[in-house]
């Protein structure tokens, strides 16, 4: 699946952020197919049982790659989750790459829902998710002493042209 732009990064997230130091550093890709995808490690301070990465660590990834969904074509829109449902398929090892993705299922202009998916380099699913989300414009997401250009302010950049994806899966 061909990469067609990045997403923002921010400082603090534990997704994304740059400069969490227990973060993932997670960079986020819009693909040709209108989904956002990421290629991530997930460390060994993230685990559960050993070579086992948290249950709690796999649904922030699939909550962060659905609710980034929104940005393809909302760009100035949060998604706020109000529920979410995980599937734990497999056991999602820590030290080595996954990739996951997410997109929109339903849009409505109060909110959406959206599915994701996280797979082993060789395309065996591990965890899927679903989840509702209600928008939540960016300057209403941030106090008076922090913008949004403040937070986002790490652009990624376009190391990568591709990245092989299973088909949607359709339920």
């Amino acid at each position: 699946m061909k990469v067609l732009k990045t997403q923002r990064n921010s400082k603090n997230c534990i997704v994304c952020g740059m400069d969490n130091p227990f973060g993932l550093h997670a960079p986020f890709y819009v693909l040709e197919d209108g989904t956002v995808a990421t290629i991530v490690t997930f460390k060994d301070l993230h685990q559960s049982y050993p070579d086992r990465t948290h249950g709690g660590m796999i649904a922030t990834l699939l909550d962060e790659l659905m609710g980034r969904a929104l940005w393809i074509n909302e760009p100035d829109m949060f998604g706020v989750t109000t529920t979410m449902n995980i599937t734990y398929r497999r056991p999602v090892p820590y030290g080595v790459k996954v990739k996951a993705r997410g997109y929109i299922t339903f849009n409505s202009r109060l909110g959406f829902s959206a599915k994701g998916e996280i797979y082993d380099m060789d395309g065996t699913l591990l965890a899927q998710g679903q989840a509702r989300y209600m928008k939540l414009a960016f300057e209403r997401a941030f106090n008076e002493n922090t913008s949004f250009h403040e937070e986002m302010c790490y652009e990624v950049p376009m190391d990568i042209t591709e990245i092989d994806l299973p088909e949607l899966i359709k339920e």
